[in-house]
């Protein structure tokens, strides 16, 4: 079992920047695929971004890609969202998700198996 914590969220203006993190409780921390994926209201969960194991391989949304940047600390159990230039439509709540590295880097939420509790990113226009 995997508890995921997230922190970071908040409000910002269009074009600002935040950081999201996500600790992790497992000491196996690199056991894992990292994702995060993000629910608006009245709409469906989706990718965001996902890293590989030993944070070498990324993918992202097209939505997302060139202003948010994802990455992860091994020996702080953490996994890091760079969200800049930020825009209204990127206001959801934000998860973190955990995965069996062994089946490589999903954009789906079946892929992953742990979820933590979410965080609200609010950006005003």
């Amino acid at each position: 079992q995997v508890q995921l914590v997230e922190s970071g969220g908040g409000l910002v203006q269009a074009g600002g920047s935040l950081r999201l993190s996500c600790a992790a409780s497992r000491r196996a921390f690199n056991s894992y695929t990292m994702g995060w994926f993000r629910q608006a209201p009245g709409k469906e969960r989706e990718f965001v971004a996902a890293i590989n194991w030993n944070g070498r391989s990324t993918i992202y949304a097209d939505s997302v890609k060139g202003r948010f940047t994802i990455s992860r600390d091994n020996a702080k159990n953490t996994v890091y969202l760079q969200m800049n230039t930020l825009k209204p439509e990127d206001t959801a709540v934000y998860y973190c998700t955990a995965g069996n590295r062994a089946y490589g880097l999903g954009r789906l939420p079946g892929a992953y198996d742990f979820w933590g509790q979410g965080t609200q990113v609010s950006v005003s226009s």
